[in-house]
């Protein structure tokens, strides 16, 4: 898959699709990575998550951790894991900074994956994939990946 240009999916499959070959394209690169999710409620950050997931071998299907804010998987048969983020109900970089994000971007073995990163300020870390999601019409999707500064 050519992850520089735009995507367009038009079902869920596809961009859950997306994440999982985005996954496997990256494990096979040195290091974890921080993925920023950026989009409108329902543009597909979560199911591209939970294809994510899969691509790295993770056989949970992923729930939103909208209200927990932080889930962490352990990569089957590695000793790092898939931090799935969710800053929906988090305002302020104290609030954040006391879930203890700045450890989980410390953490440059495993992968990180932030919905709505918009709202990291300050915290956004300097290396990471941002990946847009724009709803382009009823049921389309338009994903856009790039590598952050």
């Amino acid at each position: 898959m050519d992850f520089h240009n735009p995507i367009i999916t038009k079902k869920p499959q596809e961009t859950a699709r997306v994440g999982q070959d985005l996954a496997r394209y990256l494990v096979d690169r040195e290091g974890g990575h921080i993925l920023c999710l950026y989009g409108q409620l329902g543009s597909g950050k979560t199911t591209f998550t939970q294809g994510f997931a899969r691509g790295l071998g993770i056989p949970a299907r992923l729930l939103s951790p909208t209200f927990i804010i932080v889930r962490r998987y352990q990569i089957p048969e590695k000793e790092i894991y898939l931090y799935h983020v969710d800053l929906y109900r988090l305002k302020t970089s104290s609030e954040m900074e006391g879930i203890g994000l700045p450890e989980i971007f410390a953490d440059l073995a495993s992968y990180t994956v932030v919905e709505w990163a918009e709202r990291l300020g300050e915290l956004l870390p300097k290396h990471r994939i941002d990946i847009r999601f724009t709803v382009v019409d009823y049921g389309k999707h338009k994903i856009t990946i790039t590598k952050g500064n």
